[in-house]
């Protein structure tokens, strides 16, 4: 093997269940999981953005937790299951906060809304009870360009009010 040859980058197989399908496919060792995501299997709802993992454009859910798409490589996901903004805009909490962000006009050019959508059903899942202060802590880790946040905050906690009985703050 000359050295040119041993610097061209590795390929390996990966099998990653995404959006809960089995996806099996020839990658760079290098690739990250967004540009495999994007590029590989055209699910374009993560967006590439500061590619240092500081935006929050390529949040993604590895195995039930958000994660950096663009710190991730695709062969650390093998086996592994990935879930989409795609795969999850079928129904539930996910459902809800894309109808508060419509209804109080929290996305407007769209390139942070599948990161912040993410992080917010995140949210909303592990601490129902959260208060507008832990909201804006929570999703301190997505940027947004357009909306100032006020607006992302306030459909957050549209969400977290809804799930609680007005009487008992007991999710419903």
């Amino acid at each position: 093997m000359s050295n040119q040859e041993s610097l061209l980058p590795q390929t390996r197989t990966v099998r990653i269940f995404v959006n809960g399908q089995s996806v099996q496919r020839e990658v760079q060792a290098r690739t990250h999981l967004v540009d495999f995501l994007r590029d590989d299997i055209s699910l374009k709802g993560s967006h590439l953005g500061c590619e240092h993992g500081v935006c929050g454009a390529c949040t993604v859910q590895l195995d039930g937790q958000i994660v950096r798409g663009c710190l991730v490589l695709a062969v650390q996901a093998d086996g592994r299951s990935v879930n989409t903004i795609e795969g999850l805009s079928d129904g539930g909490t996910l459902r809800a906060l894309q109808q508060a962000f419509v209804r109080r006009n929290a996305l407007q050019c769209g390139f942070c809304t599948s990161g912040m959508l993410l992080a917010a059903h995140e949210l909303v899942e592990q601490r129902p009870h959260a208060n507008r202060e832990q909201v804006r802590e929570w999703i301190s880790g997505n940027y947004c360009r357009c909306t100032g946040y006020q607006a992302i905050v306030d459909a957050i906690c549209d969400v977290l009010a809804a799930r609680l009985t007005p009487e008992q703050g007991v999710q419903a």
